[in-house]
Order: structure tokens, then C-alpha cells, then sequence
């Protein structure tokens, strides 16, 4: 088989400038998440969100002032809903049952006895209970994937991709901490969501892969690295393919989506561009560099 592609990019020529980037960006993720965290939502903290229906039009403005004019100041709720009739707001500590009726009579002054609210109170141990819950789920969902992935082909490309979607996961996580964006719920759920996607794009690519292994014959680890980089170029148009598609919608949801999901849909454009980045730039590179290192099988001699 002709595995020829010097008319295309060489991605596993450049895998060491590839691995270089990663490992920056990995290393500023980390060095992040020490200094400054993550910034947890109420969802991984002590605190109470309220979801409140005032049927009419509200406006920011109104809805802030009626929560300062409550005693709490530096809150600044959001506003959605048909007709901007729901108010949402947050707060980083558990409102006593007081506090919560003066916000809700301070609402049903300004906007009528029609005013309904929903009440969510998350407890430092409720909240230490999701966030190692997250940590199992996203532990879990990788070893899963490994295993799959190591039946159905082997070990080197089950630990190349492993390496890989944990670094999708983790470049979700490094870029909310460096820009400070809230961590929530449908922040986890788009990691979950991330690993899933991005075994997709790897599996189609090492299947591409196993096949021209089988049916070539490489004597030595040049011919193997133009092996792979045909492989990646026999599977892009589909692999980009899709990812657009999920991608476009993820766009249109950051785009035209509300408050509550646009976080939810910016973790997912990350990720999935990672994805699409690591399954052509380090699981594959990464799968050759593991298999460079296989001992070459010992030839049997035969006598007449």
C-alpha cells in the first residue's frame, strides 16, 4: 500500500511541537488550579439559588435593587424566560428562612401576589458530596472507556487514548480556572459529554489505523509514521464532519442561549475542539511513540 502524503501536512512529523504546546497548557492548568481554583458555582459550594416567576416583564435593574433594598448587595441576577417574566439569582451562603421570605414579599410588592419562586439550598456537606461524586464519575467514565477500547483493539491504543480524552477533560477544567468562569452541574455534564465525543473522533481514527496495520507491511518506524499520517488524512473529511455538526449547534446555543446554559455550551465548544485537536495531534502520535518501543518478534527459524 502507498502511504505517500508529503503533499499534505506531516502530523506526526510535527508531534514534538504538538506534545510541547499540550504540555504547556497543561502545566499553566495546573499551576492555576493550585493558586487560584476553581471558581464553584453554588452547586460545589455552601449557598442558595432562587428561581423566581413574577409573571410580567422584569428587568435586571428592578430585580437587583429589590435584593439590595433586602441587604444584599454585590448580587446580580439574571433575567429570562418568556417575556423576561423568571428571575434567577444566587448567593454564596445559606439564606436563613427569614432573609428568603423578605426577598420573596420584596418581589410581590413590585410585582403583584402572583409572584411564585423556587428555593435550592446546597449544604457545605451536600456540596462536598457532589464534588467527589464528579470526581468518581469522571474517574469512572475513563476507565470504562480504556477498557472498551483495550478489547476492541489494544493496550497501546487504549492508553493513547486514555492519555488523551483526560486531557480534553482537563483542558475544560484549566481554561474555566484561568478565566474564572463558574463551575456548575452542566459544567460536569459537558466534561462527561467531552470524554464521550472525543473517543469517537480517536476510535474512527486508530480503526483506520489497525486496518492499514494488517494489511501492510512496515520495515521500520518511518514507513509506520507514514502509515499513521495517511490514517489521520483517510478519516478528516469525516471527523471534521463531525464535529461541526456538533459543533455549529454548541455555537448556536453559546450564541442564542440563555444565561443558564451559555457556560454549559462554551465548556462544550472547548471541549469538543480539543477533542477533534487530541485525536489527531496526541493520541496518535502517542499510540506510535508507544509502539516504536515494541520489541520486534523473533524470526523462527526453520531447518530443512
Amino acid at each position: 500500500m502507498n502511504f505517500n502524503t508529503k503533499i499534505r501536512y506531516d502530523f506526526i512529523g510535527n508531534r514534538n511541537k504538538f506534545f510541547l504546546f499540550s504540555i504547556t497548557l497543561t502545566i499553566v492548568g495546573i499551576l492555576s488550579l493550585l493558586f487560584f481554583s476553581l471558581n464553584f458555582g453554588v452547586d460545589f459550594k455552601a449557598g442558595t439559588n432562587m428561581d423566581i416567576l413574577v409573571g410580567k416583564a422584569a428587568t435586571q435593574q428592578d430585580a437587583k435593587a429589590i435584593l439590595e433594598k433586602a441587604g444584599i448587595e454585590g448580587i446580580t441576577p439574571t433575567v429570562g424566560g418568556t417575556g423576561n417574566e423568571r428571575i434567577s439569582a444566587r448567593f454564596d451562603e445559606v439564606l436563613t428562612q427569614a432573609k428568603i421570605v423578605e426577598i420573596q414579599e420584596g418581589f410581590k410588592a413590585k410585582y403583584g401576589d402572583q409572584v411564585s419562586s423556587e428555593v435550592n439550598v446546597v449544604s457545605p456537606d451536600m456540596a462536598q458530596e457532589l464534588g467527589i461524586k464528579t470526581i468518581w464519575a469522571i474517574l469512572i467514565a475513563s476507565v470504562a472507556i480504556m477498557i472498551y477500547v483495550m478489547f476492541r483493539f489494544e493496550w497501546r491504543f487504549a492508553l493513547a487514548a486514555n492519555i488523551a480524552i483526560l486531557y480534553d477533560a482537563f483542558v475544560v477544567v484549566a481554561l474555566f480556572s484561568i478565566f474564572r468562569l463558574e463551575v456548575d452541574l452542566p459544567f460536569i455534564a459537558a466534561v462527561l459529554t467531552t470524554i464521550g465525543y472525543s473517543i469517537n473522533d480517536k476510535i474512527v481514527i486508530f480503526d483506520r489505523i489497525r486496518e492499514n496495520l494488517r494489511f501492510g507491511q512496515f520495515k521500520n518506524r518511518e514507513q509506520l509514521a507514514e502509515m499513521v499520517n495517511a490514517s489521520i488524512w483517510q478519516t478528516m473529511a469525516r471527523n471534521v464532519y463531525t464535529v461541526l455538526a456538533v459543533l455549529i449547534v454548541a455555537v448556536c446555543l453559546f450564541i442564542f442561549g440563555s444565561e443558564s446554559i451559555k457556560l454549559f455550551a462554551l465548556a462544550k465548544i472547548i471541549g469538543l475542539s480539543s477533542g477533534a485537536y487530541s485525536s489527531i495531534c496526541i493520541a496518535s502520535p502517542l499510540w506510535l511513540l508507544l509502539k516504536g518501543k515494541q520489541k520486534p518478534k523473533a524470526v523462527v527459524k526453520t531447518t530443512a
